[in-house]
């Protein structure tokens, strides 16, 4: 594989954004919809959420995805339906449906030098499926489908399941283990071969854990400050390079702000802007993947990211 053309696959499910170029001039123009009563426009089964980012740069698990990155976009659109409520061990369930794209004009997109003039921009398009099981204390357990595709061949479809644990954030303090919304995902990747349907492009298809939280603080005038970290860790063949297979994948740690754009919900919705920074410190096989136009290496990387998101 030459990762210097970066044709191999990528993705972040657990994510970002759309929507809104049209609708946000109106929840900016006055205060009228900020002064309307408190009520949740949305009282049924159904949650549409979308958001529209613009990353620096796209690291999808400690793995970069572009050597030459230009203008990069994420929009993103998930529905939630709530199958019901209950008082016993499992106190809901709830079903999500999802795509994630991103589109790009530098390397992996319609930038690249060993792209065709008919490849274009969509360098990912991913489709998810998910299942959540909520219990008490928070604590809820999702079993997700995802196949990662690439729109302009610049990576084979990866098709993988996880499972990931989490604790809603509370406002416990943070002594509390649970304000810092901690989690546990493992993802299993399915139907490959060599060379084919994996993250790292390896002969073997990879078992991936990921463990993470952060706890978020009120920053006055309604915004917050999320303080996200992660680690990323193969349990087997997911971190492959030179025919090895590494453990650590990579350390992530970051801030992201948060501001709302209205008081209260309106019938637009709840709209946001979000802002963030991260750092990462890579594994071995992050640290090879991380390679910029003059072909050096790094073991770091840091991305910046702005955004505007919606929930009605």
């Amino acid at each position: 594989m030459n990762v210097t053309t970066m044709c191999f696959r990528g993705a972040g499910i657990w994510m970002r954004a759309a929507l809104g170029a049209l609708v946000l001039p109106v929840l900016l123009s006055g205060t009228a919809l900020a002064q309307a009563p408190a009520v949740d426009p949305n009282m049924g089964a159904l949650t549409f959420t979308a958001t529209f980012d613009v990353p620096t740069l796209y690291m999808f698990r400690g793995l970069r995805q572009e050597v030459d990155p230009a203008f990069t976009y994420w929009p993103y659109a998930d529905l939630r339906i709530d199958l019901g409520s209950g008082d016993g061990k499992i106190k809901g369930s709830a079903i999500n449906f999802g795509v994630w794209n991103s589109l790009h004009t530098g390397s992996s997109g319609s930038g690249g030098e060993a792209c065709d003039p008919e490849c274009g921009s969509h360098y990912e398009e991913d489709f998810y499926a998910s299942w959540t099981l909520s219990f008490g204390g928070a604590v809820g357990v999702t079993t997700q489908y995802t196949a990662y595709t690439s729109p302009n061949a610049r990576f084979t479809t990866v098709k993988e399941i996880s499972v990931k644990v989490a604790q809603s954030a509370s406002g416990g303090g943070l002594r509390s283990l649970s304000s810092y919304g901690p989690y546990a995902l493992i993802a299993w990747e399915l139907d490959t071969e060599p060379g084919r349907g994996q993250a790292d492009g390896g002969d073997e298809a990879g078992t991936y854990l990921e463990i993470g939280g952060g706890p978020s603080f009120p920053l006055g005038g309604r915004a917050t400050l999320t303080v996200p970290v992660k680690l990323g860790f193969s349990l087997g063949d997911y971190y492959e390079l030179g025919g090895d297979d590494h453990p650590f994948g990579f350390f992530d740690i970051g801030g992201v702000i948060t501001v709302p754009l209205s008081a209260l919900a309106s019938r637009y919705g709840t709209w946001n802007l979000h802002f963030s920074g991260e750092y990462y410190h890579l594994g071995e096989t992050g640290h090879s993947f991380n390679v910029d136009t003059d072909g050096n290496t790094s073991p770091s990387k840091f991305v910046g990211l702005i955004g505007i998101g919606m929930t009605y």
